[in-house]
């Protein structure tokens, strides 16, 4: 029997078979074999269910939270800013969604898919006034951006303002846009058919 002081290590094994296993397994086969055996569940997070305003102030609250810690974390992920806004526009709070908006564009306004997505916002919860003034912003701040001046020349054709598109237009072509542009403004001259 050993005394208090000593310690008694296990006992080693000698090891039988030195040989290689003929038959190798990756992590990736392993895994696939689990799933296929349905071992690894899929682990879902239980729907939670509002039943009342505290609820869903509560939810609301903790899921800003969550938002603002990502940001906080990594301020330059434009994605995580586009999801916030995202998520701020589904639960109806379009003030907060548009303070979304303007902070992350100055975070980064050279990004053209921010100012997009900004418009898109203000077009499709039908504010067209404040739509207007944020392509506005966004070929003032951008105008090398063929993309911006398209979408705002199309979001007031699909409004039937042809003057305004007509002015946009004409803004652009101070800019000196390539050929194609200028050929796109042709059509659209032909097609109201208002050239001299």
């Amino acid at each position: 029997m050993a005394s208090n002081s000593e310690v008694q290590l296990p006992r080693v094994v000698p090891v039988k078979n030195k040989a290689p296993n003929p038959i190798w397994t990756t992590a990736e086969q392993l895994f696939r074999e689990a799933r296929d055996r349905h071992v690894l569940e899929v682990i879902r997070r239980p729907k939670q269910g509002i039943n009342d305003e505290d609820e869903l102030g509560e939810y609301r609250l903790r899921t800003r939270k969550g938002f603002e810690d990502k940001i906080g974390r990594a301020r330059d992920d434009l994605g995580e800013w586009k999801k916030y806004a995202r998520w701020e526009e589904s639960q109806n709070d379009f003030v907060r969604a548009r303070s979304v908006w303007e902070r992350a564009l100055q975070v980064d306004y050279r990004d053209h898919s921010l100012w997009v997505g900004f418009a898109e916002f203000e077009m499709r919860n039908k504010f067209i006034d404040r739509a207007r003034n944020v392509w506005d912003r966004a070929v003032e701040h951008l105008p090398r951006v063929d993309q911006l001046w398209y979408k705002y020349i199309h979001m007031e054709h699909m409004l039937g303002n042809v003057a305004a598109a007509r002015q946009i237009y004409e803004r652009w072509m101070k800019w000196a846009p390539d050929e194609s542009i200028c050929l796109s403004y042709i059509t659209f001259e032909h097609k109201y058919k208002e050239t001299n």
